[in-house]
């Protein structure tokens, strides 16, 4: 009689894909590289983005204000930030941190 080997899960020296983390695109970007960042994190194309964000400005306002958020949110696409628009917005982001630091330690 033989005993059977237990099956195990499959080993693999291979590394599993870093997941991508979400950032401001510094390739695909026509104003601040959200809707490229967005289409790099989630694998939706950027153009559907681009368009999701327009109908929202033309059916209410509010994709005008979401991408101002997410623009403000998302880290810069690399260590420096490369325009002085992004520089600005990079030290408006960390301000607003810290401001979120100090009211959640009170």
């Amino acid at each position: 009689m033989t005993t059977a080997t237990p099956i195990g899960p499959p080993t693999s020296d291979v590394p599993p894909a870093p997941t991508p983390r979400l950032r401001r695109s510094d390739s695909d970007r026509m104003v601040g590289g959200v809707c490229g960042g967005l289409a790099e994190y989630t694998g939706i194309d950027t153009a559907l983005w681009r368009v999701a964000f327009v109908a929202l400005t033309v059916l209410g306002g509010s994709g005008v204000f979401f991408y101002a958020v997410l623009w403000l949110l998302m880290p810069a696409p690399s260590v420096t930030p490369s325009t002085p628009l992004d520089r600005g917005v990079e030290r408006l982001r960390t301000a607003v941190e810290d401001v979120a630091q100090r009211l959640h330690r009170s």
